[in-house]
């Protein structure tokens, strides 16, 4: 019954990402109809717009929407498997907002420098940011008497963070400078192929990681105590845990800036999806799982208004949100 429930709830998964994938070809400012779409991607279309618009702008950003989502949602797994609380994740403990605020000051820089920051530049910009609001949480997670202390100590973290990103922006003379506002709301858009063959390896390389530590992991969701009998090193599981979370939070904010709620709801509804907290079913749930709810966000954010285009996090608020609340009332239950 359990196998099955597993092969079931993949299945849904799959078909759901396969959908979307479908659906953000064909929809936008501009429709194309399924058969365009397929003549653009088989190279039989003769239609030149329809093939810039297909293999130019929405294939790479569906690509890109797709990755860095499973990637946020994986991240969200690893914090809340580390501070053992579902309502923990990058952007509510502010992890997003410090790769925010390093990415912005460094392509300041740069471009007052008059060059531009390279792809990996921003990774690792973005990473330092995320390590730095991480090591901040830890800290305060050593005096903290409790996970909603800090848990509003991160958001705290994410509004300071977040006001002094706004304010470099806001103050910037440089019109490329005065652009990075639209990043800073969170975006999918502008990602362009050169994107893709950066995040893609490096969000790969990150999830074959995580993945290799699923047995410490599943020993750890038993208790300290427990994962210490197993042999598990805790120090080093602890570091490695905090690097590949960091990397990939810092990796989704590099590109599309600082998205809300994905990485503290999707994990929670694999959760309930799944009926499971083991690891080796939980780190692919959360990948396809963000993968959905990024390409469904970002298609409601390209089409609801369009032409004009919503920022990704207006989007995932609205439904991650109320899962969040969710969370904390359930579990607010069952303590009572």
């Amino acid at each position: 019954m359990d196998k099955r429930r597993t092969a079931a709830a993949f299945f849904l998964l799959a078909a759901a990402l396969l959908i979307l994938l479908a659906l953000n070809l064909n929809l936008g400012s501009i429709r194309l109809s399924p058969g365009e779409v397929w003549r653009v991607l088989t190279g039989q279309s003769t239609d030149l717009s329809a093939a810039g618009i297909v293999r130019t702008i929405r294939l790479p950003r569906l690509i890109a929407a797709a990755v860095l989502g499973g990637a946020l949602a994986v991240s969200g797994f690893l914090l809340q498997t580390f501070f053992g609380n579902p309502i923990a994740g990058p952007f509510v403990l502010g992890i997003s907002s410090g790769a925010k605020l390093t990415v912005a000051l460094s392509m300041i820089l740069s471009l007052s420098g008059g060059f531009l920051l390279s792809s990996a530049g921003m990774i690792l910009s973005a990473f330092l940011g995320a390590m730095a609001s991480m090591g901040l949480i830890l800290l305060i997670s050593g005096r903290a008497k409790s996970m909603a202390v800090l848990v509003i100590c991160g958001i705290m973290i994410g509004y300071i963070c977040s006001a002094v990103t706004d304010f470099a922006v806001t103050f910037a003379d440089d019109s490329n400078i005065v652009n990075l506002h639209n990043w800073s709301r969170g975006s999918f858009s502008g990602m362009s192929w050169e994107s893709v063959r950066v995040l893609a390896p490096v969000t790969a390389v990150c999830l074959i990681l995580t993945f290799l530590l699923s047995k410490p992991m599943g020993a750890y969701q038993l208790g300290e105590v427990y994962a210490r009998n197993m042999g598990v090193d805790l120090r080093r599981f602890r570091v490695e845990l905090i690097l590949l979370s960091s990397l990939l939070s810092a990796c989704v904010t590099a590109f599309a800036g600082p998205i809300s709620f994905v990485g503290v709801a999707v994990p929670h509804l694999m959760r309930r999806l799944f009926r499971s907290r083991q690891p080796l079913k939980m780190i692919p749930a959360c990948f396809l799982g963000g993968a959905v709810f990024c390409l469904l966000c970002d298609l409601l954010a390209r089409t609801v208004f369009a032409p004009s285009e919503l920022s990704i996090s207006t989007v995932t608020a609205v439904f991650g949100a109320p899962v969040v609340i969710w969370v904390m009332l359930s579990r607010r239950k069952e303590r009572a």
